[in-house]
């Protein structure tokens, strides 16, 4: 009997030993996390066993019995902080056989991850690549990163002071661009042909502020002594422009009151940065687009801004062989339109804009030049279509049909008529709106042959009767049927007088009707 006891005492003190040997245990105790994105990424300062959102805590592990049991752990190392990905129990694996501290072996992983033996041995966990250098312990407790104010600061104003600099550069470049300059017309060293300009000579001209913007420069109102003046500056990019421009401004007989008037031209600056300028008569009142955007027109002031329109575009057509300032050639402007109409105070016109004009000097061809230029939207339809027959009448037809368009745009807002004032549209606005393509023109112009639409109210008006009438034979779509500028300022002439005879009466008539009192006779404002 004793010996039976001794007997199972050893075997039970055999089993204990064994099991302690093979370090395998029924249950263990380990740290139990989870990360969750929606919980904060750092762990608690007192304890790495508190509670994070309930997702870390003691856990027990268990198992099968011929199974060790480990603990493990796994984590991220953002930027310098280690981010604890999770811990946990861990089963059975070689690996992590009699480890009782978590250390991650491997160099630079992605994923650092470490498994011991022991009770809760995954509350600290070490990297530790090389058994030669010292472990370096990352606990459970990452450390919040100090926030880099200097570095964010700099970060945030940088691009603002870049933005800073770059306009005080631009100001500053704009500003020795246009004032470097003396405030005198001096001559410049550029060795180009340009004769002297006797009216400017020396006097001070200064820039004052940019009044509109064209295809080839800009146009300043300047001021020469005590008069204002208008300054078009072109780019050296724009020096054909400026210099064809240049030129019919000093062709013999341009002086004339509805062709704009001449001062004198520049050269500014030098190479690339040389400015071409060209001074000509400033007058207040605009281009004619400008002021039938914001005015009507009474009857009276419709035949004088026609009648003078019309004047001037027949004196830059005719030849005049004895002019007194020598041989005045016909002269096409092949760029007219209402913005290339200025109106002085006395609302009279004058024609500008002399860029795209063509010289017809007798004996001489047209040149090497390009039939298919000017404003799409005041476009012949022979131009349209390119087929131009480069004579000097077909150029002057070209004309007449834009003149036709300006007339159409002084009837839409003439409130002579009897029914409403439209706004301001531009010809063929309604048809192919504000930016036509050629071929929307081609389409509406030459194919479909449409025109502006005259409005039925104003063949109530005996002055805009024959207006219309002008205009149609203005924009004929047969070149040789249209009207010369000549017989246009002829026509309005006549239309005027046919007004004023029938005008008197009817306003005598409807104050009469309204007051009872008999008026005297007086001009029309119709």
């Amino acid at each position: 009997m004793g010996s039976a006891v001794r007997a199972a005492f050893s075997l039970l003190l055999l089993s204990f030993c064994s099991g302690a040997i093979l370090g395998r245990s029924d249950t263990q105790e380990c740290v139990h996390y989870n990360y969750s994105p929606s919980s904060s990424s750092s762990l608690s300062s007192s304890s790495g066993l508190e509670s994070r959102g309930n997702l870390s805590k003691v856990v027990t592990c268990s198992g099968e019995k011929d199974k060790r049991l480990h603990c493990f752990a796994t984590w991220k190392n953002v930027s310098g902080v280690i981010q604890v990905v999770k811990q946990g129990c861990w089963l059975d694996d070689v690996n992590c056989y009699d480890r009782d501290e978590c250390v991650e072996r491997k160099d630079s992983p992605d994923v650092f991850f470490c498994c011991c033996e022991g009770s809760l041995c995954n509350n600290k966990f070490f990297y530790g690549p090389d058994s030669n250098l010292p472990q370096i312990q990352t606990t459970n407790k990452p450390v919040q990163p100090k926030t880099p104010v200097l570095t964010a600061l700099m970060y945030s104003l940088l691009p603002i002071m870049a933005l800073i600099a770059i306009i005080l550069f631009s100001f500053w470049m704009y500003r020795h661009h246009k004032l470097a300059y003396p405030p005198v017309l001096v001559p410049t060293q550029d060795p180009g042909p340009l004769p002297p300009s006797p009216i400017l000579g020396q006097k001070p001209l200064q820039l004052l502020e940019i009044k509109a913007r064209g295809r080839f420069g800009c146009v300043w109102k300047a001021q020469l002594l005590t008069e204002y003046v208008a300054v078009k500056i072109f780019s050296i990019q724009d020096k054909q422009s400026w210099q064809n421009e240049y030129d019919m401004l000093n062709v013999n007989g341009m002086r004339h009151e509805n062709l704009l008037q001449f001062i004198g031209a520049e050269k500014r600056g030098s190479h690339l940065d040389m400015e071409l300028w060209l001074v000509t008569a400033y007058h207040e009142k605009g281009s004619l687009t400008d002021y039938l955007k914001a005015n009507v027109l009474s009857w009276s002031e419709l035949c004088l801004i026609a009648q003078s329109m019309s004047r001037g575009l027949a004196y830059l057509h005719e030849d005049i062989p004895g002019h007194k300032d020598g041989h005045k050639p016909a002269i096409a402007h092949r760029d007219f339109k209402s913005k290339n109409v200025l109106l002085k105070s006395d609302l009279t016109a004058c024609i500008a804009d002399f860029g795209l004009a063509l010289c017809f000097e007798a004996g001489k061809s047209a040149g090497d030049t390009h039939g298919q230029v000017g404003t799409r939207r005041y476009m012949a339809p022979e131009v349209l279509e390119g087929a131009i027959n480069f004579q000097r009448d077909s150029f002057l037809r070209i004309d007449m049909y834009a003149l036709g368009l300006v007339l159409w745009e002084l009837a839409s807002r003439c409130k002579a008529a009897d029914g409403p004032v439209d706004e301001y549209m531009l010809p063929f606005e309604e048809e192919v709106g504000q930016h036509p393509s050629l071929e929307d023109m081609q389409e509406v112009v030459v194919h479909k042959k449409l025109r502006p639409t005259l409005r039925e109210c104003w063949q109530k008006h005996s002055g805009l009767v024959v207006l219309c009438e002008t205009i149609e034979e203005c924009w004929d779509h047969e070149a040789e049927a249209r009207l010369s500028a000549g017989c246009v300022e002829e026509r309005v002439v006549q239309m005027q007088r046919q007004s004023s005879i029938t005008a008197p009466e009817e306003i005598v008539t409807v104050v009469t009707m309204v007051t009872n009192v008999d008026y005297p006779p007086k001009e029309s404002s119709l």
